[in-house]
């Protein structure tokens, strides 16, 4: 049975007490802020959320100091941010306002507002992110149970907040977390513009997208297809009206996405930090560059490697091993849901509610995954969480939708044939960790099994044993998530390309534990934290998390960046790690410099800003590839004395040209010629204040 955009939709029947509940009336309008049960909710709903958010915040914030400063990349930004006013609206680096992060600043300012309200600490600035987690969860529950009750909105919810490449990013300080949360709300903004043809939530809407991609720039876009193409054709209004409502709201975008574009545009380069990621210092090069085409075409200055680092180019990329225990779990089975649900409704009047979400989700699902899929430029596994919202919506959506047709033997065996291949596919994935919790592989079988044949009989089971189908299915599907994101919460993660659950046989990126859920270790330099366990390793930081629960001397186990021991040095991928004895060099008469130091690459720099609390200049940018400064500025800041010390060592210098050509070779060659190198707690390090005799 499917329902019109004017009909109440159907109420789940008593047999399951899983999602018996209508959507409130048309006229009614709840704030979007509350979870109070209407007057036909049964009573267990009320007490089901609360569980399902507090399970989530409990996830996301358990032993969440033990990851340290996390991506210091984004920390140090966000310390910026609480510094210095200019620094929290540009993005900048340093407080000093020399570079740019190369992204948007909107995730930054969450942190940097906590960080002015907190102090800096681990917790000021991750905390934050792990709350934008929970209210996803609960914007998505929201969101589904508006038009298809509460059952499918908790199962919506629960998948989301299972998903371990969730479970990793609402726990880090990426700018992931805050670009899931707006997209969500959008989603939801959407929803209630379709009921009644609405042009003020079809603004907030795009609006919602316009911030996304103040967030993470192009990438907030790859919703906007399913949006636009649904509204336009289920919408309950005239052709015309829906052509001139779409207008409205793409003004909505433009204003919300573009007014601080516009300023960054205008403002004269010298009254604003560089715009890193760029190479030009512009901003529409950053925008169309880095993060615009050049992820699609792989024609970007400034990659991080090669594509062996993020798995071959094709339509089977979100299954390898690199993408495939993030986000994929249930990719499938949502695919599947989705189609089944379509075809149901394939006699429906064109305003249909079921078609209207299905499309709308499915579109985002489809769009952004063939994006991440045949992208040919930057791409990490973390990406994937933005597609774990659609795929929980389209399980519960396509799941409650068949659940209430199971009279038909079509549906019973498109419910069936979800389970099956989503028992086969559970355990393909756990057994890319065959080491790790065995048993689980037979909890997926033995269950997939169950909730199959259940599924099958469904049309004749009655009462308590549908609860029992209903239960063995959730287990078939939920079981390895939910291990790979206990897994997750367990071990600490830093580092730019952060990797859920354990490690996974023939995985670059695998965070690593084998044997249990934990394993994780706290990166050495990072703040003490409570977590679930793990020792601190001698010697380096992690990416992720050692896959034996100690870092390896010299090189991260995960397959990020090496890095010197005793020196506390970095490259491109994680941050440095400061000696005592270097902190207080740094420190020593800073006020009376712009920057105490400058490093090649923002993550070298990163580490020491954040142990000194004072500006560090970072050369190049994020990975030493961007053309800023030139020699001959550099030069000038040294001759006025702006720089006390340069550190050697960090960034990969690559992008801009040859190792002799490119603006951080040459910087460092003019500093090696006129400066006299000291080590200093194994670091190598140039007093420019003194120039080198002959």
């Amino acid at each position: 049975m499917t329902t019109t955009l004017l009909e109440r939709p159907a109420i789940l029947d008593d047999d399951l007490a899983a999602s018996d509940e209508a959507s409130p009336p048309s006229h009614r309008r709840l704030p979007f802020h509350r979870l109070q049960r209407p007057p036909d909710d049964p009573r267990w709903v009320r007490p089901a959320i609360i569980s399902l958010l507090v399970g989530a915040a409990v996830l996301y914030i358990w032993g969440l100091g033990a990851s340290g400063w996390a991506n210091s990349f984004y920390s140090a930004a966000a310390q910026a941010g609480s510094q210095s006013w200019k620094a929290l609206f540009f993005g900048s680096s340093d407080a000093a306002n020399f570079i740019t992060v190369d992204k948007p600043p909107a995730a930054l300012w969450i942190m940097a507002i906590s960080i002015r309200v907190f102090g800096l600490n681990s917790w000021s600035i991750l905390v934050p992110e792990a709350l934008m987690g929970v209210a996803s969860v609960g914007v998505l529950y929201l969101a589904v149970k508006r038009w298809f009750g509460a059952g499918a909105g908790l199962i919506a919810g629960a998948v989301l907040a299972l998903t371990p490449v969730a479970a990793l990013m609402f726990r880090f300080n990426n700018p992931d977390a805050m670009l899931v949360l707006v997209l969500i709300g959008a989603a939801y903004c959407m929803t209630r513009a379709l009921e009644k043809a609405s042009t003020k939530w079809l603004s907030v809407a795009f609006a919602l997208v316009g911030l996304g991609f103040l967030t993470k720039m192009m990438q907030a876009l790859l919703v906007l297809p399913a949006f636009g193409l649904v509204y336009l054709l289920a919408a309950p209004s005239p052709l015309r009206t829906r052509i001139k409502q779409l207008t409205i709201a793409t003004g909505a975008f433009v204003l919300a996405a573009g007014w601080w574009v516009a300023v960054v545009a205008l403002v004269p380069a010298s009254m604003r930090p560089y715009v890193g990621g760029s190479q030009n210092n512009s901003i529409i090069n950053l925008i169309l560059g880095y993060n615009g085409f050049g992820r699609l075409t792989g024609n970007e200055t400034g990659s991080v490697g090669t594509n062996g680092t993020w798995g071959a180019t094709g339509w089977l990329r979100l299954f390898n091993s690199e993408f495939g225990g993030q986000a994929a779990w249930l990719l499938p089975a949502a695919l599947l849901l989705m189609v089944g649900g379509i075809v149901a409704c394939k006699r429906a009047p064109r305003t249909d509610r079921t078609r209207a979400a299905l499309a709308m989700w499915g579109g985002w699902l489809l769009v952004t995954g063939a994006t991440f899929s045949l992208s040919k430029g930057i791409i990490h596994p973390y990406y994937t969480v933005a597609l774990a919202p659609a795929i929980g919506a389209l399980i519960g959506i396509g799941g409650v939708t068949l659940w209430r047709q199971r009279a038909h033997w079509s549906s019973r065996v498109m419910m069936a044939a979800t389970s099956g291949v989503t028992t086969w596919w559970a355990y393909t994935l756990l057994e890319r960790t065959p080491s790790w919790n065995p048993w689980l592989r037979t909890v997926v079988i033995v269950s997939g099994a169950i909730a199959v044949i259940g599924l099958l009989l469904s049309g004749v089971i009655k009462h308590h044993g549908l609860k029992f189908v209903v239960a063995a299915t959730l287990l078939t599907g939920l079981a390895g998530p939910t291990a790979y994101s206990i897994a997750t919460a367990a071990s600490a993660h830093s580092g730019s390309i952060p990797s859920a659950g354990p490690t996974v046989r023939g995985s670059q990126n695998g965070p690593g534990g084998a044997g249990g859920f934990g394993g994780g270790t706290r990166p050495t330099g990072a703040p003490n934290g409570g977590g679930f366990g793990g020792t601190p390793p001698t010697g380096t930081g992690t990416t992720g998390t050692a896959t034996t629960g100690t870092a390896t001397t010299g090189t991260a186990t995960t397959g990020a960046a090496t890095q010197r021991t005793g020196g506390g040095g970095a490259n491109i991928l994680s941050a440095s790690t400061p000696s005592t004895e270097l902190t207080t060099l740094l420190e020593t008469n800073a006020s009376d410099y712009t920057w105490v130091a400058a490093a090649v690459g923002a993550n070298s720099a990163a580490g020491y800003q954040l142990a000194t609390g004072d500006p560090v200049m970072a050369i190049g940018g994020f990975n030493g590839s961007d053309p800023w400064p030139t020699l001959a500025v550099f030069e000038q800041y040294v001759a006025n004395g702006d720089i006390h010390y340069f550190i050697a060592g960090g960034g990969q210098g690559g992008g801009g040209g040859t190792s002799s050509t490119n603006v951080s070779s040459q910087i460092t060659s003019w500093v090696e010629s006129h400066y006299t190198a000291t080590t200093v707690g194994g670091t190598t390090v140039y007093d420019l204040t003194v120039a080198a005799t002959s």
